[in-house]
């Protein structure tokens, strides 16, 4: 299973979202994102564009989660070094591992990590 992970600005589009996971070539068999963030239009879109679902992350899971990249913002707001990241790693669970880091999308609106659990574990 492929988990990507997203961290998004509130103005963000499905555009913004679609360009950032396009960046790191797609295939993903879920969506995760942030707890609050969930029922954002943009992510919904996109869910509903590539036949998905979204899978919300908790703060706490997040905070949980040691990353690879760390932006100081980031750890400032939500207490993890990269949001995409964390929810991808989280949402694939103890076994999962990152396969690729964040990749931020050309309007700089949006991140997206993919992480994998290998499902025979």
């Amino acid at each position: 299973m492929i988990v990507a992970g997203f961290g998004f600005r509130a103005g963000a589009t499905k555009a913004s979202l679609k360009n950032a996971y396009d960046r790191l070539g797609g295939g993903a068999d879920l969506l995760a994102v942030p707890q609050d963030k969930a029922g954002a239009l943009c992510i919904r879109q996109l869910a509903a564009e590539l036949d998905l679902k979204v899978l919300p992350i908790d703060a706490e899971a997040m905070q949980a989660i040691e990353t690879p990249t760390q932006a100081a913002r980031v750890i400032e707001k939500r207490g993890t070094g990269s949001v995409a990241e964390a929810c991808a790693l989280a949402a694939a669970g103890a076994e999962g591992r990152l396969m690729a880091q964040r990749h931020i999308s050309e309007d700089r609106m949006a991140t997206c990590a993919l992480a994998i659990k290998d499902d025979a574990t």
